[in-house]
C-alpha cells in the first residue's frame, strides 16, 4: 500500500533548529530543552507567556505540549476529574496540578465560575483545552476571549461534536484531520489557527483513523501555541492573521493511485 504523507493545511512554518541547553523550573517541562540565544526581536512579546492546560482524561495532547520545549511557562494543569490520568503525567513533569470537580457543583454556571477562579489564580495569558470534555458557558468563553484555544479531531467546520472519526467513515470522506481554533460560545467553532489533514484509507476503522489524526494533533497543537507565545498570530474581525511564512506543500489527494 502506498504511504501518503499528511499535509498541514494552514499555516505552516519551516522547521526550527533543535534547541540546546535547559530551561528554568516551570518553563515548558522538565523534559523540555531550550535556552538557545534568540536574535533581537525573535520573540514579539517582552515576557514569557503563562499558559494553563485543561484536561479531562489521559492528556496525550497535554503531554505533547509539555515535551515540545515551547517558549512558555506552563503554570498548571487543571482537570474536572480527580481520576484523570493526565494529572499524574503533569506531576511527573514537575507541573502544578489542580482539580475543580464538576460533580461538586449544582449547575454548569457554578462550575464554570469555580473553574475561572482557579484559572485566574495563575494569571495565565492563554488557556489551552486539551481533551477537556465540558461544554463551557458563554460567560466563561467571553471571559477568556482571544486567549482560549482548542483542538478538535476533524477538519472544522466539518464534523463538530463527538465521534468525529465514525462520522468521517460513515460519510465516506477521503480526507480527515484536526483543527486548532480560538474558542467561541458555539461548540467546536471559532477562528481557525491551523489544520492538518490525513488520508482516509479503504480499510480504516475509527480507531485506526483516530490514531493517524492524533499523530498530527501532537504536532499541530504545540506549533500553534508556539505561534501564540511568539506573538505571530492575532485576531482581526473574527479571522486569524499571522506573519508566518507559508511553506509550500503538495496537495493531498485521496485515494492516491499506486
Amino acid at each position: 500500500m502506498k504511504t501518503v504523507m499528511p499535509v498541514t493545511l494552514s499555516p505552516n512554518s519551516l522547521p526550527e533548529g533543535a534547541p540546546a541547553g535547559s530551561v528554568p523550573a516551570g518553563i515548558g517541562s522538565k523534559a523540555a530543552q531550550s535556552g538557545e540565544k534568540k536574535d533581537a526581536g525573535s520573540l514579539r512579546e517582552a515576557h514569557i507567556k503563562r499558559i494553563i492546560i485543561l484536561i479531562s482524561g489521559r492528556g496525550s495532547n497535554m503531554q505533547a505540549i509539555l515535551e515540545a520545549g515551547l517558549p512558555v511557562e506552563i503554570a498548571a494543569v487543571i482537570s474536572n476529574k480527580p481520576e484523570a490520568k493526565g494529572l499524574e503525567v503533569a506531576a511527573q513533569h514537575g507541573i502544578a496540578t489542580a482539580v475543580v470537580d464538576h460533580r461538586q457543583h449544582a449547575s454548569r454556571e457554578q462550575f464554570d465560575a469555580a473553574l475561572a477562579e482557579k484559572i485566574d489564580s495563575f494569571q495565565p495569558d492563554l488557556v489551552v483545552l486539551a481533551g477537556f470534555m465540558r461544554i463551557l458557558t458563554e460567560g466563561f468563553v467571553n471571559r477568556y476571549q482571544g486567549r482560549l484555544i482548542n483542538i478538535h479531531p476533524a477538519l472544522l467546520p466539518a464534523f463538530p461534536g463527538l465521534d468525529t472519526h465514525e462520522k468521517a467513515l460513515q460519510e465516506g470522506v477521503r480526507i480527515h484531520g484536526c483543527t486548532v481554533h480560538f474558542v467561541t460560545p458555539t461548540v467546536d467553532h471559532g477562528p481557525i489557527i491551523s489544520q492538518a489533514a490525513v488520508p482516509v484509507l479503504p480499510d480504516d476503522t475509527p480507531d485506526a483513523l483516530a490514531a493517524r489524526v492524533l499523530e498530527q494533533e501532537h504536532l499541530t497543537y504545540p506549533e500553534a501555541i508556539r505561534w501564540f507565545a511568539e506573538g505571530r498570530i492575532r485576531l482581526e474581525h473574527g479571522r486569524v492573521k499571522s506573519d508566518i511564512l507559508q511553506a509550500s506543500a503538495p496537495a493531498l489527494r485521496s485515494p492516491w493511485a499506486a
